[in-house]
């Protein structure tokens, strides 16, 4: 059973990752269909430009438009993946966006956005999915946690408390479908070389300067560093992993 790499493949899976046509997610895709799995992009992304990214894949990463927070009609999207695309084995949370304000500028409006994309949303779609999975008797569902998830950083508050449910939900999930051996895990990204962190750092050096100062490794980290995380969590090789958030931060959360 071990001593080979085979445990670490996706052949013969399929994955549905939110937002897995841009940043992250993409990379994500990137990793799964590397590793053998067909990927459902579920994305809110223009239909046009999310099909145009999805081309490098050759057939292998199918797109869906769809808003997640529309969380009336997401069983009829989930139920229409399963028709076309048959079983599927691995779900990714990975749609979000950002609110970047004070506490006193962010409206309640603001704040509610932020949780109904990342936190009601996900939780709109891993509900709709595990029934299949459960059937299945099989599955692996990851959440893009944060450092947010566990230290405080200024002006995020809806995209803190939304990435700290994160953990919350993935905890409670894990013991209640372990016994259907479905694994429930998260990953912690930290800087990452994306255009958002871009966007805070290239016309901010004392910014820049107190990230790097707090990354042992001494590095920012490439969003294919996320796309493999995920795509251990979601092999068989973590068969025996579940209920943990796998910090890949170069460090950050320890260092000093």
């Amino acid at each position: 059973m071990f001593g080979t790499l085979k445990q670490f493949s996706l052949e013969g899976k399929t994955a549905v990752i939110t937002g897995g046509s841009t940043g992250l997610g993409l990379a994500i895709t990137r990793c799964f269909t590397g590793a053998g799995a067909k990927v459902v992009v579920l994305s809110n992304e223009d239909e046009v430009r999310g099909q145009k990214t999805l081309a490098e894949f050759d057939g292998k990463a199918v797109f869906y438009h769809f808003d997640i927070t529309d969380t009336e009609h997401t069983e009829k999207i989930i139920g229409k993946i399963l028709a076309e695309q048959g079983k599927v084995d691995i779900l990714v949370n990975n749609a979000g966006n950002h609110c970047k304000k004070s506490i006193e500028e962010m409206t309640i409006n603001d704040y509610e956005k932020v949780l109904d994309v990342h936190l009601v949303g996900a939780f709109s779609i891993t509900k709709a999915m595990v029934p299949k999975m459960k059937e299945q008797k099989s599955g692996s569902i990851i959440f893009m946690a944060s450092m947010t998830s566990f230290i405080g950083q200024p002006y995020v508050s809806g995209y803190a408390t939304a990435k700290a449910g994160y953990l919350g939900l993935m905890h409670t999930l894990c013991t209640e479908l372990g016994s259907d051996n479905i694994r429930v895990n998260a990953i912690a990204p930290g800087w990452i070389d994306t255009p958002m962190f871009h966007k805070a750092t290239d016309n901010d050096a004392e910014r820049l300067k107190k990230i790097m100062g707090r990354i042992p490794v001494n590095c920012i980290g490439d969003p294919m560093d996320i796309g493999m995380a995920a795509t251990f969590l979601a092999s068989d090789a973590a068969r025996y992993v579940s209920g943990v958030c796998i910090p890949v931060d170069g460090g950050a959360l320890i260092g000093f």
